[in-house]
Parts: C-alpha cells; structure tokens; sequence
C-alpha cells in the first residue's frame, strides 16, 4: 500500500512523534496486514475506508515513525475515529497488541498536534468536568432543575444546541435522569460483611457512576456484604483516569491514578472491586500508565494485581448469598458486552454464569454481540455521527432477541443504549442491581417497570 507524502526535500521537515514512547516499530512490524480486523472495526464497518481501520492506522503509525508522512489533520482525524474498542486485538490472529499502539499514538496525537479552538475546547469541557466528581456534584441541582422545568424538552423539541454544536447536543442528549436519590450519595467508608467475613475488599465509585448511578454502587455493596466481603470506601479516591488516558491526556492521567493508589494505600483490602467496564481496564493498566515513574511503578503493578471487575470476582469465589426469581413469570435477559470487559479484560463468561444462577432466569445472545456500542468513553460526543449509527444498530440487535431486560455493566454503554431504544419499555439494569433483587427477594416489577 502507498501512501501518499511530500518531496524528499519536506520529509525532514514534517511534524512527527517525539522520542517520548512513539507507537513501538517492533508491535507495528507484528501485524501482517491480513485485514481480519477489518470486518470487528466498527469505525471501518461505518466509515468503509482503509485508513479508519486498525491495518490502516499502523500503517500511518509506521509511515510517521519513518518520517514518510506527517502528524497533521489528515492523519489525525484516522486516529481519531478510532473507537479504542480493542475488538482487533481479540480478533488478530498475528496478536498484534493495537491496544498499545493506539494508546501511545493518541498522547503522541496530544503532545504534537495542535487542535481546532472549537475541538480543544469541548475537549477541555470534557477533560474538566467527567473526571472531576466534585464538579460533577455542583452541577447536579442545576441539571435538576434543568430537567425538572422541561427546559431539556423544549432545546430538544427546536433542535437549538445541535443547530449550535452538535458535540454539546450529543452529551446533552445522554444526560441522564437526576433524581433526589442522585444528593444523597453517601456511602460509609466500612460496611460489614453479613455472616462470616471472607474477604476484605476496597470498592472505586467512579465518576459518573457515583453521582448518576449511584444505585449501581449501592446495589454492589450490598451484593459484596451478602457474599461475605466487607467493603472498603476510601473517601479520597477520586477519577480512575480512563477518560484522560483513552485521550492521551498523558499528565492528568498520571496524577489520577496517583491518588487513586494512595487512596487505598493504608486500606489492607485483599482486592480492590470496580463495576464500571472502562473503570476497570485502566485500573488494571496502571503499571503501565506509570511504569516510568520511579515513586509509584511499583507500588502501580501492586494495585493494579488487586483489582477485579464486581462480575469476575464474584464468578470467581463463588456466591453464597441464596438467590429468588426476579418476576413471578419466566425472565427473558439478554447481556451486554461492554467493549473494556469483553476485549480489554477478556471477561465474558463470569457475567453469563453468575446471571443464569438467578431462578427463571433465561439468557438470551445478540448478534454482532462483540461490536462496540459507539459510547467507547466520550467518542459519543466527539465523534457523534458515527456512535449514532452503532448505537441504533446495537440497540435493534438486543431488541431483536425480545428480552425484556438488557444487562449493561459500563455506565456510558447503558446512557448510549438507552438513547436509541426509542422509548421501548425495556429496561437496562447492572447486572450488580439484578443480582442484589434478587438476593434482597425484590421482584423486578417492583423496582423497574419491564415489558409484559
């Protein structure tokens, strides 16, 4: 494949990637370009163009590494819609760790590429506001009353902010519902096991999810505590750093996870539980994220060790808590794979099993189940023309199995579903809230209005 550059003459003029860990030649040589990760790519199934592929940005990669071609608009926006799904790299049969390559190429991206004064600033807009939960919490009573005076209705019925920007249209139209149970968010910083403890176990809130969904967190902890666990909330922790490390905001996420480790330094926890899909992936990167830092790489690979998605951990030591039927009629639930469990954490199965042990459950596959929802982090607001059309299509799919209930473990992918069910009575639940009805003996009719 060629690629288009300039004159010999500009090649040692063209801006390219610093010194500082560019895509690594040696992950990029691995791929073959066989071109199985073109048919998984959602970005390549939308767009159709050889370069918004996984094959085609390592070429770009390569072509900038050799200083063939330069790292601009054209090869920038390539980059930039790409969804960080991973979904390539359970599909490569070569193993090529685009996982890496991608992430190294999107803080060069930042480092070197001097954005649009309309792009860095939604960027800013994001970047300050999801990973900052005290913000978040100053903002809630004026989204409230935002919502609760109908002013969101009537923006939404002119079109007013798409006609403005449709970025700010894209993350208001994902703004979920506040309620008053959004103020009252305070959970202790121990919760006792119920019966014999097994386990001392931390629990990270995450941004969003503490503050919009904050049922989820609750429902874990009692979950935990039914299962034996006693939980540990430290009140310093603050943003995991998926947000800024999906988008090469190389310093913030630094100091995020920075905290995040010291925050749970002194806790004695034995593993550290996270219920949020996108969350839980960088957790887990930790080592990676500081691996050049001589105070915190250790004390990173330590943390990161601890850490266990809600789903995996309880798969793996086994549920003791006795479990009753969520309806009093057969139950039709069909799963969600979040991309950053599915792909990123190879976590897929201990979801399903621990589902199918809930009475009259029965659980139902979509198609295309592995194909990304288009919510990815915030690629739903930077690039919402093309989330909008895999978010449609991964909403028809889950509504063609005809559950009743979807079950969503990653905030974002539940608000990016939920706004292309077309206001079909189908509820997205956490598969945390599920198993918590059904150990407190709930019926999901009580809890969640389900199709009938």
């Amino acid at each position: 494949m060629q690629i288009a550059s300039g004159s010999s003459n500009n090649m040692k003029n063209l801006q390219g990637f610093d010194s500082n860990h560019p895509p690594d030649p040696q992950l990029i040589d691995s791929c073959v370009h066989c071109g199985f990760c073109l048919s998984t790519c959602p970005s390549y199934r939308v767009i159709g163009k050889e370069m918004d592929s996984p094959r085609g940005r390592i070429y770009l990669m390569d072509a900038i590494n050799e200083g063939e071609i330069a790292l601009n608009t054209a090869t920038v926006q390539h980059f930039d819609s790409c969804l960080g799904c991973l979904a390539c790299v359970s599909t490569c049969p070569s193993g090529v760790q685009y996982d890496k390559l991608i992430s190294a190429t999107r803080h060069q991206v930042e480092r070197n590429y001097q954005r649009s004064f309309a792009d860095k600033l939604i960027r800013q807009l994001i970047f300050s506001l999801f990973p900052n939960p005290d913000i978040l919490r100053i903002l809630l009573f004026p989204l409230f009353l935002y919502q609760k005076l109908g002013i969101s209705q009537l923006l939404r019925a002119t079109r007013l902010i798409e006609k403005i920007s449709p970025r700010l249209a894209a993350m208001e139209s994902i703004l979920p519902k506040i309620t008053i149970q959004s103020f009252g968010n305070n959970l202790p910083d121990i919760i006792p096991a119920q019966g014999a403890k097994r386990y001392r176990v931390g629990m990270i809130l995450g941004c969003v999810q503490r503050l919009f969904f904050s049922p989820v967190n609750e429902a874990t902890v009692r979950v935990l505590t039914a299962n034996g666990c006693e939980v540990v909330i430290p009140k310093s922790q603050g943003c995991c750093a998926a947000l800024p490390e999906h988008q090469g905001q190389t310093e913030q996420a630094k100091a995020l996870a920075r905290q995040m480790i010291d925050s749970f330094a002194d806790s004695n926890v034995d593993f550290i539980i996270i219920n949020a899909a996108g969350c839980g992936h960088t957790l887990k990167e930790y080592g990676h994220i500081l691996a050049d830092d001589l105070e915190y790489a250790a004390k990173a690979q330590i943390f990161a060790a601890k850490v266990k998605d809600a789903q995996e951990f309880l798969a793996s030591v086994g549920l003791t808590a006795e479990l009753s039927p969520l309806s009093d009629k057969p139950l039709t639930l069909v799963y969600q794979d979040a991309c950053h469990l599915l792909h990123g954490q190879k976590i897929s199965l201990q979801p399903r099993q621990l589902l199918k042990q809930i009475p009259g459950v029965t659980l139902k596959e979509p198609l295309d189940a592995a194909l990304c929802c288009g919510s990815a982090g915030v690629y739903n607001l930077l690039q919402p023309e093309i989330a909008q059309e895999l978010g449609e299509q991964k909403a028809q799919n889950l509504l063609n199995t005809g559950a009743d209930v979807i079950a969503s473990p990653n905030p974002g992918c539940s608000l990016q579903i939920s706004k292309y069910l077309r206001d079909r009575k189908v509820s997205v639940i956490h598969p945390m809230e599920l198993l918590d009805y059904s150990i407190r003996h709930q019926k999901l009719e009580q809890e969640r209005v389900i199709s009938t």
